[in-house]
Order: structure tokens, then sequence, then C-alpha cells
């Protein structure tokens, strides 16, 4: 008989290695420190980060993009509300809604694993605009 996987939520402890985790990734995004950004993410052909103007898919496309990116560019003026919701000990996932410089609301959403030889990495990611009139 094997033991169930824990599937308690928001453990204290994991929500607060993820906060951390998130706001050194929101920091590192607005200084461009790109190896804190690139070690936040799984070094994997895997990873996926949906963004608003490119989407990359694996690591090496997504820290292209980030050598590209100039630095300074911070487009969330305002955080309208924070979700983070942790699973167990090894999943997590971030969503930010935020208020832009042009009044738009941006989200962005992160998924999260911990890996038993690297710790918590971001194995999927996304940055959109919410429509401003509804498509349907």
């Amino acid at each position: 008989m094997t033991d169930a996987p824990d599937r308690r939520v928001n453990l204290p402890e994991v929500v607060a290695e993820i906060t951390d985790i998130f706001e050194r990734y929101e920091a590192a995004l607005a200084s461009k420190d790109v190896d804190v950004l690139d070690n936040t993410f799984w070094n994997s052909p895997h990873t996926i980060r949906y963004a608003m103007h490119e989407n990359g898919y694996g690591f090496d496309e997504i820290h292209a993009h980030r050598v590209r990116r100039p630095a300074g560019i911070n487009i969330k003026q305002e955080r309208l509300k924070l979700v983070i919701t942790t699973i167990g000990t090894d999943f997590a996932t971030t969503n930010l809604e935020f208020r832009m410089p042009n009044g738009r609301t941006g989200r962005q959403s992160q998924t999260f694993v911990k890996f038993p030889d690297v710790g918590w990495k971001v194995v999927a990611a996304h940055v959109s605009t919410q429509e401003e009139k509804p498509l349907w």
C-alpha cells in the first residue's frame, strides 16, 4: 500500500516560500535581473511562457526574450489582486491582476512545481490584458 499524495491546500510554510519567490521574480522583472528571472523558471524545453507580444516555447526561447527585453519596463502600475494557491508541498499557482499605466487590466499566472534536484520552478506562465469589451 502506498501513501496518498499530500493535497493539503495553502500550508503556511509553502505559501511563504512561493510568495518569496514571486516577489523576487517581480523585482527582477523591473530591474532586468536575467539571472533571477532564468533561475525562477524550469530549464527545460517543456517550459512555456505566453507573454503580451511573444510565445516562449522552451527555456531557451524564454531566456532569449529576457535578454532582448529593455530594462525598466514595468507594466504593473498597481496590484489589484494576488492569489497564491498551494497544493501539498510540491505544486503551486500564482495569479496576479494588475492595473497598467494605460488604465487597462493585466493578468499574470504562473504554475510552480518543486523538483527534488532544483527546488521550485515555474513550468508555465502567462501574461495578458483583459478585453475592454467582451468578445462574445
